[in-house]
């Protein structure tokens, strides 16, 4: 079952006007409007966008990236008590590794009907032989999110 929109606190604001301007300056490089921010302690430790053109790898979504940024500034190898913000509902791999490093919490925008792994298809995020299950909150600006992308699609085709 999808997730549902809760009230936001000001972190996860904080870390989904970081994830939109990441996602934004994705399109301006011809990348899927994509972007994601890590916020720990109500500040954001990783923001970016994907880079799947720009390194020529369809594995460097924002959602990984970030998170690989985010263990590296914090020194650790998991994000205990961190928020993803990410403004697409995420895929499987970056399901997986939200479970793998920890992630406490994922706040998303859009929802993913074709590959969204947080209840659009299936939901990876909360799946309950899992060892770990952050909380999931959908939907968060999400008019914007997905106005982003049909916008980048529609210019595309």
């Amino acid at each position: 079952m999808p997730a549902r929109v809760v009230a936001l606190t000001d972190s996860d604001r904080l870390g989904m006007t970081w994830a939109l301007a990441e996602a934004r300056l994705a399109q301006t490089l011809g990348e899927v409007p994509v972007g994601a921010a890590v916020v720990a302690g109500g500040r954001v430790m990783a923001q970016t966008h994907n880079e799947t053109v720009t390194r020529r790898d369809l594995t460097q979504h924002a959602e990984l990236i970030a998170i690989q940024r985010a263990l590296s500034v914090l020194e650790t190898d998991r994000l205990d008590g961190a928020t993803l913000c990410v403004t697409l509902e995420p895929c499987a791999q970056c399901a997986g590794a939200i479970v793998l490093s920890r992630v406490a919490r994922v706040v998303f925008g859009a929802y993913d009907l074709k590959a969204g792994m947080a209840g659009s298809v299936e939901d990876l995020l909360r799946h309950p032989k899992l060892n770990h299950r952050p909380e999931v909150i959908g939907g968060a600006m999400e008019e914007e999110c997905a106005e982003l992308l049909a916008a980048f699609f529609r210019e595309k085709r």
